[in-house]
């Protein structure tokens, strides 16, 4: 068994990401910069936040976090996205996600110019992607190819089944793969012996957002398993959608939880920071 070692691969990259910024730097006498907004004290978000600011330190990029109270209104918060936009010091924004419910989360993907849209999830971005237009990726999907990639493991003409349809990983990963030659089948809650359709192919993403639900039943000796979900368990134990120790006994690759995607979401966001970076200085 392999094991898909999302925290290697990481680090690969962010260390190419810091020369970058150093060419940046030299290029444009200032550094790339990524502001998140985090609205409310989500404990599982304000983690996630700042593990992302501390990657921009590492790698040299300027980065803040903007935390907006709880019940800030939707006006608000896209007057302060806004603000970023015409920030020409700032290149990438992010909105941390969940969003509390009050928050109208289409108008605020709406309201993020897609020149900035460090996450990939902006409508024009989604469409860039999907019309093979040269843009920044989603981050989860495209840190999920650069696994595979790293690992040599083989899309091209390969069956692939993507496990969930949302907008922010399951649907954009599938136009990952098939930039990549796959074959690919989405299934989701509504797909009829979901068993069957994943004994059926040769990679498998799983983004179902259900802890432990897939059992070493679903998988043979021939799969490659990404697991995508993260979850905490009633005793603060980090875990997938899939149950790792059974499924890894059985199955060709498989990626960790925690140590797998979660890292190369991170690396590939400020990866899409640095890109979206050079293509505004490009054009000023």
């Amino acid at each position: 068994m392999i094991l898909l070692d999302g925290r290697k691969v990481a680090d690969d990259l962010k260390a190419k990401l810091a020369l970058d910024v150093v060419e940046f730097e030299k290029a444009y006498h200032r550094k790339p910069c990524l502001k998140v907004i985090i609205v409310g004290n989500d404990p599982a978000s304000m983690v996630y936040v700042k593990s992302k600011h501390m990657a921009c330190q590492k790698v040299g990029m300027g980065s803040e976090i903007i935390n907006l109270d709880s019940n800030v209104t939707q006006a608000n918060l896209e007057n302060e996205i806004q603000k970023l936009n015409n920030d020409n010091n700032v290149d990438g924004i992010l909105v941390q996600l969940p969003v509390p419910k009050h928050i109208d989360l289409t108008a605020v993907l709406k309201t993020i110019d897609p020149k900035k849209d460090a996450d990939g999830l902006t409508f024009l971005s989604a469409g860039y992607l999907w019309s093979d237009f040269e843009h920044v990726q989603p981050c989860t999907p495209s840190g999920v190819i650069k696994i595979l990639d790293f690992y040599n493991i083989p899309l091209k003409g390969k069956r692939a089944v993507v496990i969930g349809r949302s907008q922010i990983v399951g649907k954009p990963m599938a136009a990952l793969l098939l930039k990549k030659n796959a074959t690919v089948t989405i299934a989701h809650s509504g797909t009829e012996n979901l068993r069957h359709v994943v004994q059926d192919a040769e990679v498998v993403v799983v983004a179902a957002g259900k802890m432990s639900f897939f059992g070493s039943e679903y998988f043979n000796k021939n799969h490659v398993v990404v697991d995508v979900g993260i979850h905490k368990d009633l005793n603060g134990k980090l875990g997938g959608d899939v149950k790792f120790d059974e499924v890894s006994a059985v199955v060709k690759a498989i990626t960790p939880v925690p140590g797998g995607v979660g890292p190369m979401t991170i690396a590939c966001l400020l990866e899409n920071t640095i890109k979206l970076a050079r293509m505004r200085m490009a054009k000023a």
